[in-house]
């Protein structure tokens, strides 16, 4: 299986467009490597960068990218708010997919070795890669900043895992490790003190701050500062004042998004400014995030409204961005900062067409898409105009103790809606895979048995396509018949269109599933599979006379 490891170099210029372009055309230069986002801060003065790739190809463009930020950055001309130490301050590598963390800290070593070797530069390692746990922290390691360094890197604490202990004024000194996916995040306030935005980050962050009283600092029985932890766990965070825009922000580092997520954070924030008399204006993320933590925030906010979370994937990320003012400061373009859209094939898609273009392709000549796609189109309208009905009865005048009861049935509906459509493609992508089987060669003995087998593992998975869009479609009817039982009686007949739509689907992939079913080997598989089939056409009959019988006595005439 393909690993991928994420990397998120940040390079100490913000301001110089032209410079931070050639050290990403370094890492465009390799191949295997996707370019995610370029995110420069003036005030700053400092770009975080975001590739994705295999992890050979990713770290030769760190190298790249890091050997060309040397060359073009000055430190000693530097300035900026974000503390740093180096031209290129960070370079983390994070899992995504296929990897270890043990495995990605052995790819951070294996890099930090090769700058330390070849460019002969100043290298720490951190968080997964340090084995020293002692200076694994990067803040730690990062104290005293640029200007503390020339005297910090010759104490022998502080001797680079790799490269010279020497001062470099032009290069300074990077960080390289391996670490779980951070989000950068910073809340905006209605001041311009540093020093009261400072004070909200340490209410929150869980290193809190030293106490003290009178000013002076408070000592235990063993004469070690007393620490006041902050109420947010996994959390970095400081303040500072941004030019740029002319405010103050806490700017927080989230560790781990499981552990606290970006909406507690930000309404936490938001709690305790206001007992200090400040305000959150709104927020800033940097970088990149997972669509999950946007979607949870979403459902975290519609929650707080009493308001159903079974809406749309594209609502739940309008509602984060509104509640937590993501674009208060910049335009947030979900396609631009949501890691699973950026890493998205921009290939067609079916269900990205509009109606008409969709009938269009449907009605062409291309045997594609057909009877399997259209049967997962339908059930998908029938779920979704059941789940239509739970939200209108989930915000129903008069029914506000039952919202979260409707609220629970939308959600499902949507799980089941967006895998109805995820099928519409997959069906197509099916028959595409048999026709692609049949024009494999056949001009010999070996060729003929690829080419039969290739053939056959197209037919089952053209088999078991359609038959998950009669699972889907069958499950959909539960939902369906509450709804039409339970759910706003204005919208009941919707609910018996929904049935119509979910029998039409069941019974339309059931006929795929058969005339494939036809041309597969293996006659046990083929007889489990019909038998299967056979129950699910003959209990959605049943659930949708149901159905009508509870609509037509809603309905009455």
């Amino acid at each position: 299986m393909l690993q991928l490891i994420e990397c998120v170099p940040n390079f100490s210029e913000g301001n110089d467009l032209h410079i931070i372009k050639q050290i990403t055309d370094e890492i465009e230069s390799v191949e295997g490597v996707r370019l995610l986002n370029v995110d420069p801060g003036k005030a700053t003065n400092r770009t975080v960068v975001t590739m994705v790739g295999e992890p050979n190809a990713v770290i030769e463009a760190a190298y790249r990218a890091i050997k060309k930020a040397g060359e073009l950055i000055d430190m000693s001309k530097h300035k900026g708010e974000h503390p740093r130490m180096g031209a290129t301050d960070v370079c983390p590598l994070i899992p995504i997919a296929n990897i270890t963390m043990e495995e990605t800290a052995a790819y951070a070593q294996e890099l930090a070795k090769r700058v330390g070797d070849v460019l002969n530069l100043s290298v720490y390692l951190y968080e997964a890669a340090q084995p020293n746990k002692e200076r694994s922290n990067l803040s730690v390691i990062r104290a005293g900043e640029y200007e503390g360094f020339a005297q910090k890197i010759l104490l022998p604490e502080w001797k680079p895992d790799f490269g010279p202990a020497a001062f470099d004024a032009k290069r300074g000194a990077t960080v390289i490790g391996a670490r779980d996916f951070l989000v950068a995040y910073n809340i905006n306030l209605n001041t311009t003190s540093t020093r009261r935005a400072n004070a909200v980050a340490f209410d929150i962050r869980e290193a809190g701050r030293t106490k003290k009283v009178n000013g002076k600092v408070v000592n235990d029985e063993n004469g070690k500062p007393i620490v006041i932890p902050g109420s947010l766990k996994c959390v970095k965070a400081i303040g500072w004042f941004i030019e740029e825009y002319g405010i103050a922000q806490i700017s927080i580092n989230l560790t781990n998004i499981n552990v606290t997520p970006v909406h507690i954070a930000f309404d936490e924030a938001c709690k305790k400014a206001d007992q200090r008399g400040l305000r959150v204006t709104g927020s800033e993320l940097v970088g990149l995030i997972p669509l999950k933590a946007m979607t949870d925030a979403g459902k975290y906010f519609l929650k707080k409204q009493n308001r159903s979370t079974g809406v749309s994937e594209k609502e739940l990320i309008k509602i984060a961005i509104k509640s937590m003012g993501l674009d208060e400061l910049t335009p947030f373009k979900p396609e631009e900062r949501i890691i699973e859209y950026m890493l998205a094939e921009n290939s067609k898609k079916l269900v990205d067409m509009t109606l008409t273009a969709f009938a269009d392709e449907t009605a062409s000549e291309s045997p594609a898409p057909g009877g399997g796609s259209i049967a997962a189109y339908v059930g998908a309208l029938g779920i979704s105009l059941a789940t239509m009905v739970a939200n209108l009865s989930s915000h129903k005048q008069g029914w506000d103790e039952r919202w979260e009861e409707f609220s629970d049935w939308a959600d499902k509906g949507q799980h089941i809606k967006d895998e109805l459509l995820k099928l519409v493609d997959e069906d197509t992508n099916a028959f595409n895979k048999i026709m692609s089987a049949f024009g494999l060669p056949k001009s010999n003995d070996d060729e003929k048995r690829i080419r039969k087998q290739a053939i056959q593992d197209a037919t089952k998975y053209a088999i078991e396509i359609p038959f998950k869009v009669m699972n889907l479609a069958y499950s959909s009817l539960d939902i369906i018949k509450a709804m039409a039982a339970e759910g706003n009686p204005n919208s009941v007949s919707d609910a018996g269109v929904g049935a119509l739509c979910a029998r039409a689907a069941v019974m339309g992939a059931f006929m795929n599933v058969r005339i494939n079913a036809a041309g597969y080997d293996d006659k046990d598989f083929v007889k489990i599979i019909l038998t299967k089939g056979s129950e699910i056409e003959n209990l959605t009959i049943i659930a949708e006379s149901e159905i009508l019988k509870i609509v037509d006595d809603k309905i009455g005439n």
